[in-house]
Formats: C-alpha cells, sequence, structure tokens
C-alpha cells in the first residue's frame, strides 16, 4: 500500500510539471512596453538637444537645418543621423524601475535631453544616457516615465554634439565642369588661366586612307594668355580640393570685413565666380590660417597643411619643359 501511494504522488508531480510546461509561455513578460509613435523624418520640423552646460536648437527653414538663434547652416549628415534615430526610436526592454539613474548616465550631470517637434506639435522627448555593455543599445528615459528602457542601437554620440561640430564646415562649393578660369595671386605676382580647346593630331594609324576625318579630336588645356601652358595634374588637383572645401573651424568674434591684405587670393570663373582669400596666421606658430569665401558669409581657419596646398606659386602651376 505504501508503494501505492507513492507512485500517487511521483504521478502527480509529473503531472504538475508537465500542465506547467505546456501552459506557461516563456516569451511573455510581466510588463507592458510603452507605444512609441512613429514620426516620419520629413514631418521633423525642430530638434533641441539640452546637455548639463549647453543647448543647442536646430530648425528647418525651406528644407535646410540652421542652429538657432544664430542661422548657421547645420551639417546635414549629422542631422540626417539623428533624424534616422528619431524615426526609428524602438523600445525593446524594461531595464530597472529602481531610478538609479546615474548608474546608467542618466543623473543631471550626464544626461542628454532630446525633445523633437512636428509643427507646433511636442513629437518625442526622452533622457539620453549611455550604451548598453553589448553597444547594441542605449539606455533611455521617456517623459513622464519613471523607468529605464533599452532603445535599439548605440547612438548617445549622435546627439552628444557641440555647436561648433554641428555648423557646415563647407566653406566653398561649385561643379567642377563649370570653371573656365583660373587666376592666382601670391607674393606679388598674379598668373591667370583660361581652358582651351586645342587640336589632336590625328596618327597615321588612326587615319583611315582616303577619307577626311569628320569631326577634329581635341583635348581641354589650362593655358595664360601668353600662350604658356598649365600643369594639369597640379591645377586639376587645385580645383578638386577647392570644389568641396571644408574648413577646420570658424573664427569666434570677427566677421570677414574684420580681415584685409590676403597673402593669397584665387578667383575661379564659371557660371559664377567664386572667390577665396588667405591670410597671415595670427600667431607665428598657429597651425591654421584665417581665411574668407565668397560662398561662406563667417570668416573660418584652414589646416597649416591644407593651406599650403592651395597657396601655390605661379611657377609651381606652369607645366614643366620636357626633359631631352
Amino acid at each position: 500500500m505504501k508503494i501505492k501511494k507513492e507512485y500517487v504522488i511521483l504521478f502527480t508531480l509529473i503531472l504538475t510539471l508537465a500542465l506547467y510546461l505546456i501552459l506557461r509561455d516563456p516569451d511573455r513578460t510581466q510588463y507592458q512596453l510603452p507605444d512609441v509613435p512613429n514620426i516620419g523624418k520629413a514631418d521633423i520640423s525642430k530638434i533641441e538637444i539640452s546637455k548639463p552646460d549647453a543647448t543647442i536648437v536646430l530648425d528647418k527653414k525651406d528644407d535646410t537645418w540652421h542652429i538657432a538663434p544664430e542661422g548657421y547652416r547645420a551639417d546635414t549628415d549629422r542631422v540626417r543621423n539623428m533624424l534616422e534615430i528619431l524615426k526609428g526610436f524602438a523600445v525593446t526592454a524594461l531595464v530597472s524601475e529602481s531610478r538609479s539613474y546615474s548608474r546608467y548616465d542618466l543623473g543631471d550631470d550626464k544626461k542628454i535631453t532630446v525633445r523633437a517637434w512636428t509643427g507646433d506639435t511636442l513629437a518625442r522627448e526622452f533622457d539620453l544616457g549611455k550604451a548598453a555593455t553589448s553597444y547594441q543599445h542605449t539606455f533611455v528615459k521617456l517623459a513622464g516615465d519613471d523607468r529605464i528602457y533599452h532603445v535599439q542601437g548605440d547612438f548617445r554620440g549622435k546627439f552628444d554634439q557641440t555647436l561648433d561640430n554641428l555648423r557646415d564646415k563647407t566653406v566653398l562649393s561649385f561643379d567642377l565642369g563649370e570653371i573656365q578660369e583660373i587666376h592666382i595671386t601670391k607674393g606679388g605676382e598674379v598668373i591667370a588661366f583660361a581652358l582651351t580647346q586645342l587640336p589632336v593630331e590625328v596618327t597615321a594609324g588612326e587615319a583611315v586612307e582616303g577619307k577626311r576625318p569628320e569631326s577634329q579630336k581635341s583635348k581641354r588645356v589650362w593655358k595664360t594668355s601668353s600662350g604658356a601652358e598649365g600643369d594639369e595634374t597640379q591645377l586639376n588637383r587645385l580645383l578638386s580640393t577647392l570644389s568641396s572645401l571644408q574648413c577646420e573651424a570658424y573664427v569666434e568674434g570677427k566677421n570677414k570685413e574684420d580681415f584685409a591684405n590676403p597673402i593669397c587670393q584665387v578667383q575661379l570663373k564659371g557660371s559664377k565666380e567664386y572667390m577665396l582669400f588667405i591670410f597671415k596666421k595670427t600667431d607665428k606658430d598657429a597651425k591654421t590660417y584665417p581665411a574668407v569665401s565668397s560662398e561662406n558669409d563667417y570668416p573660418f581657419l584652414l589646416p597649416e597643411w591644407q593651406a599650403n596646398n592651395l597657396m601655390k606659386t605661379p611657377d609651381e602651376l606652369l607645366k614643366k619643359p620636357d626633359k631631352p
């Protein structure tokens, strides 16, 4: 009888365990994740980034992002990264309800508060902490919610920006194909090149006997008014650099009018005129040169190596005679 009773108990335990394994939901969580509404990138019109030491506001005007209230143009790529995160903002897990914010860099001394508007409507607001140890998620606290969550992606660095980092550093930009003239003034010397089409001689192997070519081959050559030919490699490298020229930083507290007597001046003529003026270093040990451009409203700094590459003497830009 005792053995029979033990079998009943064993059977009951097995049945209970089986029912538990069948009925339990391994994916069931004990909490409800907040519903974060979707917003489109194109709908976002304003972004505010508040850090313990500063607040930066980005405004979209005529599809172009500016830094308010100064009106500086914002870096397109950096703003695009922010918009991607705001659009795809996905809460994936509850991390903590303990309000231990400091351990997640969500305390007042380290958190970054991000707000985004669509028109006049505040569409997104959250406090941004550090990345999780996996670097696949970031700790955040949503507005009006004391709990801490995981959001997909490691993106604190995308919002942890300074005003200078967010400024568009492009100071000169144009289409390479439109430039027809190059004028350079340096050290009292002036040299000018114009783009000229020169005929290319057809060799005997290329000519077809008894037939006249329908069109004469030609090549584009940079020439001075005296007929001297420019160094194609040097001039093309110069134009390539200038066509998407970016500065290292902007000169704070000064206007373009505060700079005079450039040590080098580059003038390009195409569909419009483009100008770059490079000035003497403010300090002999400085690693940058101040400069201004016709395509930017503010004075800026060019790295020493870059300015030196742009400040070519006339002799360096002329084609060298072939060695015998």
